[in-house]
């Protein structure tokens, strides 16, 4: 081990987080400098701080080393978008340089945490991670260990495995981990430090799930989820089992299931086994990924019911527009017809109109004006005008309360509530593309959602770990609307996506590795 003068280890700090949808518009360097671009000492203070917008990873990972141990934190650069299309090429390019020359000029050092989302692709680079992890990997060398974790919608690739020492995935959807898996990182890195060897094995099904059917509450997923969490109670052999759900809407080769086991004493043997067992199960029970969702039609009706006070409060995921996937937020099927149909007691957010948000603004508190959502139609996204009433501007800053949100600042941009007139419709305008995951993006605006009788949220999973104070299990219902996100594969022109691939292609089939 190198350390510093007094044998602290010194282990360099650095992630890329984007979940990128291949149908939507590229990625700008913009988009991550709204939400989270630090560099060098200012990672370290903000991951130590109370609260920082940092991604959850990297408090959780500080955290632990600082619980288990003196280090010397070397922390390079942390980028953070919201999901969107592939990165632009040169942005990418940039984020490399300035990695590589980092690490160059912080070498010698002991060890690498690489806190990442894992669904990254560049717009000339699929595999922007494994690019990433190659780097680090070739700058470091071969002795230095390298532990990555990444969101359960990750992409993994096998470049990307084989660079780095061991992968962690989150095991919590919504995610509410990530803390904890950036923590669990660190002690593998303390365990590599003290003389620990691993052995990794990999294997990827043909099999890309829609979203919804990825949640860790139950299901197929969080059936595998358990098991891989059961191989590590069970087997001190088993460092980690890490099941990643992945990110279909990449659209590339290495979409799909994935399962990396990582063993301790070099033991690549319990890590194939591991794997095996995992990968057959999930295979085996693929067909158990179907999920029904409601139509616009049927969710307008249950919507007035609920309103009426015939059926409990409910909850609407707007999951085909989910700006947490690479939506835009901004799709006014279900909006539109809630309000047509004069449904009482409804709430949406966050619609995403700048300009509309901007209007409001522009206007004041208490002006009614012809307030057109979505302004700009495209395929995925019509237009939509209602009178609508100026109830509260707010900047759009808050700090979570709940769930994956929970302790974190956010930043809608500009923001306003909007009633809209003859329904009374209460919709929250962003300005940025942030899902509707938290309550306080709804209290803040004054919207007591204990009141509520109907809440849509454009979001997909995450809401329901800051809502389920509000809303039960079953009074939570996803929508089949059109969108960049929408559960139904088939709406998708695939270019890259492997094919055959269940369930888009029924005949798909798997081959075990030919491990001896």
């Amino acid at each position: 081990m190198v350390g510093d003068k007094l044998g602290a280890p010194r282990v360099a700090v650095l992630g890329l987080h984007l979940e990128a949808n291949a149908f939507a518009p590229p990625t700008t360097l913009a988009d991550f400098t709204a939400q989270c671009l630090e560099r060098g000492e200012a990672i370290t203070r903000l991951a130590r701080a109370p609260t920082s917008g940092l991604p959850a990873e990297f408090p959780g990972f500080y955290g632990r080393m600082d619980a288990t141990g003196p280090w010397v934190p070397v922390p390079v650069l942390v980028a953070s978008a919201p999901p969107g299309g592939p990165i632009d090429q040169a942005v990418f390019q940039g984020f490399l340089d300035e990695i590589r020359v980092g690490l160059a000029a912080a070498l010698p050092l002991d060890a690498v945490y690489v806190g990442s989302h894992g669904a990254s692709s560049a717009v000339a680079d699929e595999d922007s991670d494994g690019t990433l992890l190659a780097m680090v990997r070739a700058i470091v060398g071969p002795a230095v260990p390298v532990v990555v974790s990444h969101d359960l919608h990750c992409n993994v690739s096998e470049k990307l495995v084989e660079s780095a020492t061991a992968l962690v995935v989150y095991r919590t959807n919504p995610h509410v981990d990530m803390a904890a898996r950036a923590a669990e990182s660190a002690g593998l890195i303390r365990e590599a430090l003290a003389g620990e060897r691993f052995a990794t094995a990999f294997i990827r099904l043909p099999l890309t799930p829609p979203t919804v059917t990825l949640l860790t509450a139950e299901g197929p997923y969080a059936d595998l989820i358990r098991d891989a969490e059961a191989l590590m109670a069970a087997d001190p052999r088993i460092a980690n089992a890490s099941v990643a759900g992945g990110f279909v809407f990449s659209d590339l080769p290495k979409c799909g299931i994935t399962v990396t086991v990582t063993a301790r004493g070099g033991d690549q043997r319990a890590a194939r086994e591991a794997a095996l067992g995992l990968a057959r199960r999930g295979w085996t029970e693929r067909g158990r990924h179907t999920r029904r969702l409601l139509s616009v039609a049927e969710a307008t009706e249950l919507a007035l019911r609920a309103g009426r006070g015939e059926h409990a409060p409910v909850i609407f995921s707007d999951s085909g527009d989910n700006p947490g996937g690479g939506g835009r937020g901004n799709t006014p099927y279900v909006l539109q017809a809630l309000h047509e149909a004069g449904v009482q007691g409804a709430v949406l957010g966050n619609f995403i109109d700048p300009a509309l948000a901007a209007e409001a603004h522009a206007l004041g508190e208490g002006a009614v004006f012809a307030a057109g959502f979505n302004r700009v139609e495209d395929q995925f996204g019509k237009g939509f005008t209602a009178r609508a009433r100026v109830v509260v501007l707010r900047d759009g800053n808050g700090v979570g309360r709940r769930g994956t949100m929970a302790g974190r600042q956010f930043s809608l941009g500009p923001s306003a509530l909007l009633e809209l007139q003859g329904s009374g419709m209460l919709v929250v305008v962003g300005s940025l593309r942030r899902q509707l995951l938290e309550p306080r993006m709804l209290e803040m605006h004054g919207i007591d959602i204990g009141a509520a009788r109907v809440v849509v949220v454009k979001s997909r999973g995450h809401f329901r770990a800051g809502f389920d104070e509000f809303f039960t299990p079953d009074r939570v219902f996803e929508v089949d609307a059109p969108g960049l996100t929408s559960p139904v594969l088939k709406n998708f022109p695939w270019k890259r996506l492997p094919r055959p691939v269940f369930p888009l292609d029924e005949n798909a089939e798997w081959r075990e590795p030919g491990w001896n």
